[in-house]
């Protein structure tokens, strides 16, 4: 029957799909043979959740459209369209081809124009599928689309879950559909590279256009716009907006060769379904589709293993069904025996939260062998009557907690036995919290870190999905969200045993992998001496906190406060009017419109974009960018820190407890949160203070111990610079050095303000800094600061040449190394386009930034059995810098032990050319001491 009434035609924008199914995804390759199919992966888990989203509704036709090719009749019409546009990522490139075949293995109608975009075939076909009288839904959120939604044509935004209907266009363009093509030929479009008409956004064109009915009228009658600029603009500008509105219109007679009645709904032929993702190697998609169609899922074999790939130790399939639960002392006794045979256990914890400080332990799952695992829940409550929240009653069939602890603490504190997690931190901090001391333990995030940094994450259900290609079961299904969301003691036992054992047995079988290949990775040095033993060196500092101060934060904020509202009557002084401060779009308005300064690009929004980098700029020639700047910083010091570190002091022990991840940057830096104590801002008067509120308990001091230009004497060493070298030395002050050599001024002579400049320009240069960034950091104009560059370049031509070398290996080897052997990878080192450029900077830093990292964290490492006996804990580590809390008297003692744990740090391992300097200071106060 021909396409009419009654008839329900879907449209998938096929680019959206793959888009965000590479971006949604880590990367993946076959283990066959290496290809990526990452975003292949997720393109059919989002086909094979739209088919069974829409079995048994109403659609009666469906296709996939897809873009061919970039070039289209619009680059015919201007060169420059989408000129501005990425190259498609190097991995990304062979998994389009394979898009297309997995559509049509599902039996969905796939389809593409030579010469014309995806947006046009979808155009043509909504257009036809209307003037026949059926209905069209367009599933994707692409804003060129809006203009055909009415007459029974309808987006649908799966990400958001979203229909878009008429007020939904107008909620934003301000204009219903059949103006959207006049507004968006107006406002341009920054991402496709259509011009538009300058300094008119989203909002302006609507107003325009709603007021003069349409474009034509509108550019008919620009001479009788009030205000000057914009008339003038519209007048200049007319050619080039009508120009825009060509570009911006969907051709909706697209010449095609096929009709709405080859879209028909179709069953897929599961033979033909299951070949493809036997070929692509989705055993665990296989097997959810060979469900859905109640068959038998093809048994995919498993490829021999490459030389450098990780070793498959099993190929025991996951079954949830084989997990056990522990609920008497005779099932947990066998457990143990069970672990005391084999000489390990993979361990897991279940908690009420996140919060390890605050926390209660639900239940504990451990697994000895891959496919046989088991649950001990704890305090699970009882669900009576389908409460969703349980009760206060205990749930039956469950070991009590005392009873359940003291049987597994000797074993958890047996060095014979090791303890293997997927983040040992977090489980070590919860058992020390009911005195259990964890040891020892292997730990196959850090392993996952040692060999795959900036390749990867390395959360669980990343590296499931990639070493055993096994989705994990989610744990929002089970808890829930928003206000009816539950603790995990609120789960049924039914639901909590297969969840928590499957975690341990994935854990066991990560680390059989993982364990042999980080010997072939040769990376076993860094993990045993690098990432392992820091584990319970920072268990035992979060745990033990810093005090903060509650009034002095008061008393920050209500200051910051007052100096805001001083700041925002300078600003209206300045722009001769009021306007919302914190709002970017109207700051953008005020620099771009009403201002009329230079470098206004709009976003995908229609807004203009007013980020650090753009007011950076300007504010080298402009004071209003410089107080929104000064204004923002205030802002966030208020929001991030005076204000929000009050809600993280614990109320039991009055300290504020920071959480740190090991694995949070390639280079081996940590980083810190709830709270981030790593970006407290030191360069102004204000963020300095903050760390006034961090205090010493009664009695005791705080000391803090910090590396002097510890990556200066690294960049000396390692670029081999004789001059640097000579001038550390001879004890030289490096910035007044440099300051002395740039801007020929004596040393006698020399300035703070100057000395500052010459340090962000030592500190740029190691960082890969340009002319246009470090004009942006100085606030001076690019030509000067290309100059100090160059001018560096010439003084120490090392620099360079290291430089150079770096970028050189980083290409041919995919990663570069610190000097203890840290590998840190570099995927994106041969990409185009401005990701090339960050990825060269990051990869020449990386050595640098990477070696201080790690000669910190052997310093931490180190630390407890130097200071072991002394009254002083170790609380805080911010990147060069220790801070330890002392007993009053203690200070020179403490001082002289870190000190010289700091300072020979890196030995034996490398002997550095130039020596390594600690600054020490004290007081009552962190802003005293540093």
């Amino acid at each position: 029957m021909a396409f009419g009434k009654g008839h329900h035609l879907h449209l998938i924008d096929g680019s959206a799909f793959i888009f965000r199914a590479y971006h949604a995804l880590p990367p993946l390759t076959r283990k066959s043979d290496g290809l990526p199919i990452g975003a292949v992966s997720g393109f059919c888990n989002m086909l094979q959740r739209y088919v069974e989203g829409n079995a048994g509704g109403d659609v009666t036709h469906v296709a996939v459209i897809f873009d061919k090719g970039s070039h289209t009749f619009r680059n015919e019409m201007y060169d420059q369209y989408k000129a501005n546009r990425e190259a498609m990522p190097e991995d990304l490139r062979p998994q389009i081809p394979l898009t297309r075949e997995a559509t049509i293995a599902f039996n969905i109608a796939c389809e593409e124009k030579e010469g014309y975009e995806a947006d046009d075939i979808i155009a043509t076909l909504a257009v036809q599928a209307r003037e026949a009288g059926g209905r069209c839904t367009i599933i994707s959120s692409d804003k060129d689309l809006m203009q055909l939604v009415g007459g029974g044509v309808e987006m649908f935004d799966a990400m958001k879950n979203n229909t878009i209907d008429r007020d939904g266009v107008h909620a934003k363009f301000g204009v219903f559909p059949e103006r959207v093509v006049d507004v968006q030929a107006l406002a341009g479009d920054s991402v496709d590279n259509v011009p538009g008409a300058p300094g008119i956004g989203i909002k302006t064109a609507a107003l325009l256009i709603n007021e003069y009915g349409d474009l034509d009228a509108l550019l008919e009658r620009a001479s009788e716009i009030k205000q000057p600029k914009r008339r003038q603009t519209l007048i200049d500008n007319a050619d080039q907006i009508r120009l825009s509105r060509q570009l911006v219109q969907l051709d909706e007679k697209t010449p095609l060769d096929f009709t709405l009645d080859d879209l028909e709904v179709r069953e897929p032929d599961p033979e033909k379904l299951m070949e493809f993702l036997s070929k692509m190697e989705f055993r665990t998609l296989t097997k959810r589709i060979a469900d859905a169609l109640h068959i038998e899922a093809p048994a995919i074999p498993e490829p021999k293993p490459s030389a450098d790939a990780p070793e498959q130790i099993d190929t025991v399939p996951f079954d949830q069904a084989i997990y056990t639960m522990v609920g008497d002392a005779q099932a947990l006794q066998t457990w143990i025996d069970k672990i005391y045979e084999r000489g390990y256990v993979a361990v897991d914890t279940e908690t009420t939260g996140l919060d390890e400080m605050t926390v209660d332990l639900v239940g504990i799952s451990l697994c000895v062998e891959a496919g046989e695992a088991c649950y001990i829940p704890l305090i699970h409550k009882a669900n009576r009557g389908g409460d969703l929240f349980g009760s206060d009653d205990l749930a039956e069939g469950q070991m009590g907690l005392e009873e359940a602890l003291q049987m597994l603490t000797p074993m958890l504190e047996d060095p014979s036995i090791l303890k293997i997690g997927q983040n040992m931190k977090y489980d070590a901090k919860i058992f020390a919290q009911i005195g259990i001391t964890v040891a020892p333990i292997d730990d196959t995030m850090l392993m996952s870190y040692a060999m795959h940094a900036g390749i990867h994450g390395h959360g669980m259900d990343t590296l499931s999905e990639r070493y055993l290609n096994h989705t994990p079961i989610p744990i929002k299904p089970l808890l829930g969200s928003g206000k009816s969301a539950i603790t995990f003691d609120k789960v049924p036992l039914d639901q909590a045993v297969p969840y928590a054992a499957e975690d341990a047995d994935i854990t066991l079988r990560l680390w059989q992998q993982f364990k042999p290949a980080l010997h072939r990775d040769q990376t076993t040095r860094v993990y045993e001496t690098m990432e392992r033993p820091l584990v319970p060196v920072l268990a035992q500092m979060e745990r033990y906190g810093v005090k903060v101060d509650r009034d002095t934060l008061s008393r920050m904020s209500n200051a910051f406060a007052q100096k805001m509202a001083g700041l925002e009557d300078e600003i209206y002084t300045l722009v001769g009017r009021r306007f919302n401060v914190g709002s970017p779009a109207q700051v953008g308005e005020v620099l771009f419109e009403d201002m009329g300064l230079e470098g206004g690009k709009k976003g995908a929004n229609g807004k203009y974009s007013t980020g650090a980098d753009i007011l950076e700029d300007l504010a080298t020639e402009h004071d209003f960018p410089r107080r929104i700047l000064d204004w923002r910083q205030l802002s966030k010091l208020k929001s991030t820190y005076t204000d929000a570190l009050q809600d993280h002091i614990n109320k039991d022990t009055g300290r504020v407890h920071t959480s740190y991840s090991i694995t949070g940057a390639s280079t081996g830096r940590l980083a810190s949160t709830d709270p981030n104590l790593q970006n407290i801002p030191i360069r102004s008067e204000e963020g300095r203070r903050i760390r006034e509120a961090f205090v010493a308990e009664e009695g005791r001091v705080l000391v803090a111990l910090d590396y002097s230009q510890i990556e200066l004497r690294l960049l000396a060493h390692i670029a081999d610079i004789p001059e640097l070298k000579q001038a550390f030395k001879d004890g030289l002050d490096i910035h007044a050095m440099t300051a002395s050599e740039m801007f020929d001024v004596p040393m006698d002579e020399m300035t703070p303000d100057i000395r500052r400049q010459a340090k962000a320009i030592n500190f740029g240069v190691i960082y890969g800094i340009s002319g246009f960034g470090l004009a942006r950091n100085l606030r001076i104009p690019r030509a000067e600061a290309q100059g100090f560059i160059d001018r560096y370049f010439e003084r120490f031509p090392g620099i360079r040449t290291y430089m150079d070398k770096t970028k050189a290996f980083a290409k041919e080897h995919g990663y570069v190394q610190t000097l203890f052997g840290r590998k840190i990878n570099t995927p994106e080192i041969a990409s185009k386009g401005p990701r090339a450029g960050f990825a060269a900077r990051a990869a020449i830093n990386a050595p640098i930034q990477g070696t201080a990292a790690d000669v910190i964290r052997r310093a931490m490492i180190r630390m407890p059995a130097a200071i072991e006996g002394m009254p002083a804990k170790m609380l805080l580590q911010v990147h060069d810098e220790l801070l330890f809390e002392v007993d009053k008297g203690a200070e020179d003692a403490l001082i002289k032990v870190a000190r010289d744990v700091m300072e020979n740090a890196s030995d034996p391992v490398v002997k550095l050319d130039v020596k390594l300097s600690v600054d020490a200071g004290t007081g009552a106060n962190w802003a005293e001491a540093h």
